[in-house]
Order: C-alpha cells, then sequence, then structure tokens
C-alpha cells in the first residue's frame, strides 16, 4: 500500500467518498466535506488528493457517461479500496488512543 499514514484531509477525502458511494466525484466530495465540517475544500486540493489515494491504491477511479452539461467530459468516479477503511480505522483508533485518560477542564483546555 506504500505510506501507512493518512493526513488529516485525506481522511476527509476518504469518509465523504464512502458516504457518497456511487456518486463519489470531485465536486460531490467536496460539498459533502463542506457539509458535513462546515470547512472549505478547494477543488484543486480534493482533486490532488483523489490522485494521490489513488496512486497508493487506497482508491479506485472510473469515467463515468460524458454530460452535455460538463461539454461532453465524463466525470470520473471514485471508490474506496478496503485497505483505505483499514487505513482509516487505524487513524480513528490512533486518535482515540491519544484522547484516552484527557478529561476536558473547566477553562477549556484538557488535561489528565
Amino acid at each position: 500500500m506504500g505510506r501507512e499514514h493518512l493526513g488529516e484531509f485525506e481522511q476527509l477525502v476518504l469518509l465523504a467518498c464512502l458516504h457518497l458511494r456511487d456518486d463519489a466525484y470531485t465536486v460531490r466530495v467536496i460539498e459533502e466535506i463542506e457539509a458535513r465540517t462546515g470547512r472549505r475544500a478547494q477543488h484543486s486540493a480534493v482533486y490532488v488528493a483523489l490522485r494521490r489515494l489513488e496512486k497508493r491504491g487506497l482508491v479506485e477511479s472510473r469515467l463515468g457517461e460524458s454530460t452535455p452539461e460538463r461539454g461532453g467530459r465524463a466525470k470520473r468516479y471514485f471508490t474506496v479500496r478496503p485497505q483505505a477503511v483499514k487505513a482509516l480505522e487505524a487513524a480513528r483508533d490512533a486518535l482515540l488512543a491519544m484522547w484516552r485518560d484527557l478529561e476536558p477542564h473547566p477553562d477549556g483546555t484538557a488535561g489528565a
């Protein structure tokens, strides 16, 4: 699989693809990230992340049908591969392990 670690943005992109299932293409991934996190996602950043994840074997892509709305161009749809789900689970488990035993303080900080 190559590099095992997933960055935060890669995790958001993969999770958006999982939520979108068969409708995961760049624009929909952006909309999903923005709707669920309230965070802006740039088209170029999502495109680059999806291509990088594809090179790492974490997603597969396929071309859909061409559409008149896109000037005859086809959308590229992305599917999350099982090893990506394992990498996401490992990232989630690592974060939960780091949060374990930390209780929030009244002043808004966290500590043991």
